[in-house]
């Protein structure tokens, strides 16, 4: 039997660097090993903590569904869906949230780091914060726990959320029985924290971000930026303390990313290293770009992929909704 993997995405912005080598290489990669059942999914509602505008929101979730399929997501082999077209999610939610204890939910990341910056600024704890930023590990929970999924790829900052689902799962499973599978979380150390242009954490919040898919003029631009120390060209350079390194072996070959490397300990000038890096970047997203600007262009036909990978979703979805409903007594047929 293969393993259910679960990879989702929020529409929050555009897709920079981070998140592409963060979360959505790693899923890619994951998938293609035999021994996985791949699902991904556009958390669109997830956004609505955030996103209060039609236009923007219909645009970023749009934008997310062509990313991942621009770059090599084949619907036809993955289950490729928008949250939102799947409604067993969110009756889940609300079963979930029956079990979900609010200290847990007190706990949980986001919610705690908005509370202390609120406290921290002499405002009440919960200005700013909506019931669905509160509840947000719950329909994650649902998300994860009503496809049964075992695998979930995340970045370091994701693991408590995963680590909830198993709690809550926990909780209903010791009620009425097995039911929930326990899903566990997969972490790419190598790039679980991606340096920005100006060394610290890739961030929208930074603006220190590379977009994934931006024009070659303005991605030269931008890697021009990357902050270097002031070592002069012939000094032998630390590969491993390099953002340019790190970036430069997630596009290039392992041959190209050895060479580099080797360049990198005998000397090579930030300039040179910087305009390599372009052009293997460049290389790589050439074709997905193109593609990415055709589906962006085709909103019907990406519509109608997602629909169709909706539509698989619920036949795992509803039978499994069905077997909880009347585990708790709600389904009496």
């Amino acid at each position: 039997m293969k393993k259910q993997v679960l990879t989702g995405i929020k529409p929050t912005g555009r897709v920079h660097l981070g998140n592409y080598i963060g979360a959505i290489k790693p899923a890619l990669e994951l998938a293609r090993e035999e021994s996985y059942q791949p699902a991904y999914f556009v958390a669109d509602y997830h956004g609505l903590t955030k996103i209060h505008n039609k236009e923007e929101m219909n645009e970023l979730s749009r934008g997310i569904a062509a990313t991942w399929l621009a770059l090599g997501l084949d619907p036809a082999k993955a289950i490729f869906y928008r949250q939102s077209d799947v409604p067993e999610i969110f009756e889940l939610s609300w079963i979930l949230a029956c079990f979900s204890p609010k200290g847990l939910m007190n706990r949980a990341h986001a919610y705690k780091a908005l509370a202390e910056g609120n406290a921290q600024a002499g405002k009440e704890a919960d200005t700013g914060v909506n019931m669905g930023l509160f509840t947000y590990p719950i329909l994650m929970a649902s998300d994860i726990l009503l496809f049964q999924t075992e695998v979930v790829p995340v970045g370091k900052d994701q693991i408590q959320h995963v680590e909830i689902a198993r709690d809550i799962a926990e909780s209903f499973n010791h009620t009425y029985g097995e039911t929930f599978t326990l899903p566990h979380y997969i972490v790419e150390k190598e790039t679980a924290v991606l340096p920005g242009l100006d060394g610290r954490k890739m961030s929208k919040s930074y603006n220190n971000t590379i977009p994934l898919f931006e024009e070659p003029k303005k991605l030269q631009k931008l890697v021009n930026k990357i902050k270097t120390d002031s070592s002069p060209p012939a000094a032998p350079k630390n590969p491993d303390d390099s953002i340019i390194f790190s970036l430069y072996k997630e596009f290039a070959s392992e041959a190209k990313a050895d060479e580099m490397k080797n360049r990198f300990q005998s000397g090579i000038g930030w300039g040179e290293a910087k305009k390599e890096l372009f052009e293997v970047m460049n290389e790589f997203l050439e074709e997905p770009r193109e593609k990415y600007r055709e589906l962006m262009d085709s909103p019907e036909k990406l519509n109608e992929i997602l629909m169709d990978g909706a539509e698989k979703a619920r036949k795992k979805t509803r039978p499994f909704l069905q077997e909880v409903k009347r585990k708790i007594g709600i389904l009496h047929s």
